[in-house]
């Protein structure tokens, strides 16, 4: 009616949210929202993410992933051990070298081209970095 922003609550008002109508007895002066405290937080927005395809060379399976730009390896081996609980007991490897797994994709040497693609008018999507998974032998348990 006012042209006021208001949140959307389907079930009713809770704990800093405004009323649906200006009014005289509301207090807003508890600074931030809960729902905007740190503890809430549950990682990094970022602000470009790329495809890559994982392949395990042991069993073939492909699997692709979309994945922050600034994300280290280790935390892409987190987000792929819903694949493969045994990740780590792999080498990841990308064109015969061996990826440092504390740096990012970039610092490893696997560009994003995507800019480029843009810039030829081509589609991104037919070629995604394909990072290869050798197994070692490290006896490790499942």
């Amino acid at each position: 009616m006012t042209g006021a922003q208001r949140y959307r609550t389907p079930r009713g008002r809770f704990l800093h949210i405004p009323p649906q109508l200006p009014r005289s007895d509301w207090a807003n002066d508890f600074g931030k929202p809960w729902w905007q405290g740190t503890r809430y937080e549950v990682g990094r927005l970022s602000a470009q993410t790329r495809n890559i395809r994982i392949i395990n060379t042991l069993t073939s399976q492909e699997h692709t992933l979309e994945v922050g730009a600034l994300e280290s390896m280790w935390e892409i081996l987190h987000r792929y051990l819903p694949y493969n609980a045994h990740a780590a007991s792999y080498t990841w490897k990308y064109e015969g070298k061996n990826l440092n797994m504390e740096c990012t994709l970039e610092e490893n040497g696997i560009q994003d081209e995507e800019e480029e693609f843009d810039y030829l008018n081509m589609d991104g999507t037919l070629h995604t970095p394909a990072i290869l998974l050798y197994f070692n032998d490290d006896l490790t348990e499942l």
